[in-house]
């Protein structure tokens, strides 16, 4: 598997999900009262670990709606991030309720990732216990939640990734949910573990399997692999067999089609199908409780673009959807002012005020509380976030030119070709590695020569404010990936990466928050269009934009064989970069 754990822990230590010990300067008190529901998924019989938070004064005279929660991957009731919901929302005069997910902490059941039809059921068996239609194992009854009908409890869902999902998966299972704020989750697991960005049929689903992002997919693996270590127990439930230990069968030979390089057509669409079965895509138009959705702009794992792609799916069907482009995600970016519940500071920052809006508004029913615009973002140029109407279009053209410059009018493209060669191991570099955990620094992004194309612009006589995804429309040359890519196996098919940095006066390159696009071309006799990973960046006065065509990338698998690509470039030519561009300020 390549060192996927060490890989991964170099990337995820850089990913904290700061929900962690709330300090509320007028919290109101509260009760905690462990609590274990049995409940019956799939085949199985499993109990829920949970906690139940009971704000001082709340009873059946004086109900107070309700909000659920669970944990991330590989967390539990009990890790910060998730207590701190909990916690957070008592002070706030709401009974939580949170549980350890499905094979995680000291609940049991296979991790079947969020199925509505496990995780989602399950979850809605809580919405029993807070509608008051059972009561837990030791015959706890919740019957100080507000209710909407008999059965039916007043209750939204927040959490983060995997507490993301499950929100979306019991909303489809479950109309009884009343709002829901997922954090950094994803759009289509099949994307998010094999990215392909081109070829796209819906969202970022794309007809051609990706490329395997190997390094977060095993570490992932290995944890859930893990769980009957981490957390002992003897409940049979959570053991599937020697050769998938702890994740439902098919999740486990999803991962291993996917290590092993080749992907035959007809079995890597089933693996394929199954991850996106799981999966917010294959059943949003289920998911009709209001959502407000908040995105990392740091985050290689589940990037910007999924997010908008559960926020346009959402919005076309009239539910009532929002977004928010936070700094932070999967791969680190918190920076002060942004919502950190050890701090705090629901109240202070952008993203806290609009979820306690959301909460104020469709739980307690105060339809004067401002929820705020349909997107905002966060800008580390400014101070405050940036609004908009709807995601922004693209708007801004630039076209690649022979001699390596980008170039913002067709007629100034000269003619001309370029050539790179992909090596036998990957020459290019983006994600966080393992090397902070033994001590060294961790290397920056780079292209090792010969091995990619750039073009630059010239310096930029203004700011570019860019906000959103950008989009390439690229055709290349490769005779050996045109012979072997009709073979039936789509690891044949020449794979690719496009990304954007800003070179800075003096040279230094960054790339923008680490996002790569990569592609497996579907047909290289033919142009192909590329939607890169969304950001919010601006590139400053005297800067250059540079884009780039890589042949291969760390975090990644890439080619079978070697595959020389040339890029030819003419006034009439496809290669152009559009961009999503925003008035400055």
């Amino acid at each position: 598997m390549r060192g996927p754990l060490a890989a991964f822990a170099g990337a995820a230590l850089a990913a904290p999900l700061v929900l962690a010990g709330p300090a509320h300067a007028e919290a109101a008190p509260y009760t905690v009262t462990p609590l274990t529901f049995t409940v019956e998924v799939g085949d199985r019989t499993c109990a829920v670990d949970a906690d139940l938070y009971r704000p001082a004064g709340v009873d059946a005279d004086r109900p107070a709606p309700a909000v659920l929660a669970t944990n991330g991957f590989g967390g539990s009731k009990a890790d910060g991030s998730t207590d701190a919901i909990g916690k957070a929302f008592a002070e706030r005069g709401y009974v939580g309720l949170v549980y350890s997910g499905l094979g995680f902490g000291e609940s049991g059941c296979l991790i079947t990732l969020d199925d509505p039809a496990v995780d989602g059921r399950a979850a809605s068996e809580l919405l029993d216990f807070l509608g008051g239609l059972r009561t837990a194992d030791d015959g706890t009854r919740a019957d100080y939640v507000t209710r909407d009908a008999e059965g039916d409890p007043r209750v939204g869902m927040i959490g983060g990734s995997y507490g993301g999902a499950i929100q979306l998966a019991t909303a489809a299972v479950d109309p009884r949910v009343d709002a829901l704020v997922p954090l950094i989750t994803w759009n289509d697991l099949g994307y998010a573990l094999a990215p392909n960005n081109t070829g796209a049929r819906a969202g970022v689903t794309s007809d051609t399997p990706g490329v395997f992002k190997w390094q977060w997919a095993n570490g992932f693996y290995l944890i859930g692999e893990g769980q009957p270590l981490l957390n002992p127990s003897l409940d049979p439930s959570r053991i599937n067999r020697l050769d998938c230990l702890h994740f439902a069968t098919r999740a486990c030979e999803t991962i291993r089609l996917l290590n092993t390089g080749r992907y035959p057509a007809e079995e890597t669409e089933r693996m394929l199908a199954y991850a996106r079965s799981v999966s917010p895509v294959s059943y949003l138009d289920k998911v009709k409780a209001p959502t407000l959705i908040v995105q990392g702009q740091a985050d290689t794992l589940f990037n910007l673009n999924e997010a908008t792609a559960t926020y346009r799916t959402l919005k076309a069907q009239g539910t009532e959807t929002k977004m928010i482009w936070q700094s932070w995600g999967h791969s680190g970016g918190q920076v002060p002012g942004e919502l950190d519940l050890s701090q705090g500071n629901l109240e202070t920052s952008h993203v806290g005020q609009r979820v306690l809006a959301w909460f104020d508004r469709h739980l307690r029913g105060n339809t004067a509380a401002d929820t705020g615009p349909a997107l905002s973002y966060y800008r580390d140029w400014q101070s405050g976030y940036g609004t908009a109407a709807d995601v922004p279009a693209l708007s801004r053209s630039f076209y690649l030119s022979g001699d390596g410059t980008l170039v913002d009018n067709r007629s100034q493209v000269v003619r001309g070709s370029r050539q790179y060669t992909n090596w036998p191991v990957p020459t290019s570099h983006s994600e966080s590695s393992i090397a902070p955990l033994i001590g060294l620094p961790d290397p920056a992004p780079y292209d090792t020569k010969g091995t990619y194309l750039g073009w630059r612009t010239e310096p930029l006589a203004a700011p570019l404010d860019v906000v959103g995804a950008p989009k390439a429309t690229l055709e290349v040359v490769s005779p050996k990936a045109e012979r072997v890519q009709n073979s039936g196996d789509a690891s044949d098919k020449l794979v690719l990466f496009t990304k954007v940095y800003d070179i800075a006066p003096d040279g230094g390159r960054t790339l923008v928050n680490r996002l790569v696009s990569p592609v497996r071309v579907p047909d290289v006799t033919r142009p192909f269009t590329v939607e890169l990973p969304g950001i919010v960046h601006r590139y400053e006065k005297g800067h250059r934009l540079e884009f780039v065509i890589a042949a291969s990338d760390t975090a990644y698998f890439g080619n079978r064989g070697i595959k020389p690509v040339t890029v030819v470039s003419a006034p009439d030519d496809t290669g152009v970069l559009e961009l999503p561009v925003v008035p400055a300020g």
